[in-house]
């Protein structure tokens, strides 16, 4: 009787043992799974403060787009906007466009006072930085024209900052070809003009310079808007960019070597 007493003391005692052990197995992996989950909370939130730090910044940098540049040019290099670019100029000033060439510099005093808003609008695309780097990507002698002003692909078909602008003044405008005419404006060589398509309103960025008599051909239309003047130094240089100008494309052509404006600047007095 006593060895099936001791026999079911020493059974209890092995399942308590057991019990315990899975008790504490239990327990374990309980506080394994808290810790895990506890991880998992942690790196969400992680990643979602990241995230919204990350909007945060592009949303700074949306706004900082559709603002005013620093008029020092220290503003990000910006070519793609929301919209039209808003009043940052004192049209009372006198502004001047520097451009820094491969060839030469070109300094255009801009004409605030008969195009306010064009001259609002490439002074400050210039402080963005939108013509930075860019190239002078058509000659055609046969107009006496050198085109730039497209920083997305080198070409007059560049799709340009994303807006366009009121034309300097209003054009009577045709709505049966959509087409308008009989504009205002003589070109004359050492003029800055705007490029435009063909209908009402259609200037953006692209600019042509002036270099030679033939210029006047395009008087019948009249309506790229003349927007400033450069010097007899600064038409030499165009002069010697038209010289290098080699046949070919649609368009007349283009310089023989890249040209490359570098930067242009804004004086102000």
């Amino acid at each position: 009787m006593a060895n099936n007493k001791r026999e079911r003391q020493k059974a209890n005692r092995d399942q308590n043992r057991l019990a315990s052990s899975e008790a504490a197995e239990k327990a374990a992996r309980q506080r394994r799974l808290i810790v895990y989950i506890a991880l998992v909370v942690i790196v969400v939130v992680l990643v979602a403060v990241v995230a919204l730090s990350d909007n945060d910044d592009d949303t700074a940098d949306h706004q900082r787009s559709e603002g005013c540049p620093a008029e020092d040019g220290s503003s990000p290099r910006t070519i793609d906007f929301a919209e039209r670019q808003p009043s940052c100029i004192d049209p009372n000033q006198t502004h001047v466009a520097v451009f820094d060439t491969s060839e030469g510099e070109i300094r255009v005093e801009l004409d605030s006072t008969d195009t306010p808003l064009t001259v609002n609008n490439f002074v400050t695309l210039a402080r963005w930085g939108y013509y930075d780097g860019t190239t002078f990507f058509r000659t055609d002698p046969s107009i006496d024209i050198i085109q730039g002003g497209g920083p997305h692909t080198e070409s007059p078909s560049d799709p340009g900052p994303g807006y366009t602008i009121p034309d300097e003044p209003q054009f009577p405008f045709d709505a049966a070809t959509g087409q308008v005419f009989d504009g205002p404006y003589r070109y004359v060589p050492g003029q800055l003009v705007m490029a435009r398509s063909g209908g009402p309103d259609a200037g953006s960025a692209q600019f042509f310079f002036t270099t030679g008599t033939n210029a006047a051909l395009l008087d019948g239309q009249g309506v790229y808007v003349v927007f400033g003047e450069t010097d007899d130094a600064g038409l030499a240089v165009l002069q010697s960019v038209m010289d290098l100008h080699e046949a070919g494309g649609p368009l007349g052509g283009a310089p023989s070597r890249t040209v490359t404006v570098n930067s242009v600047t804004i004086e102000v007095s």
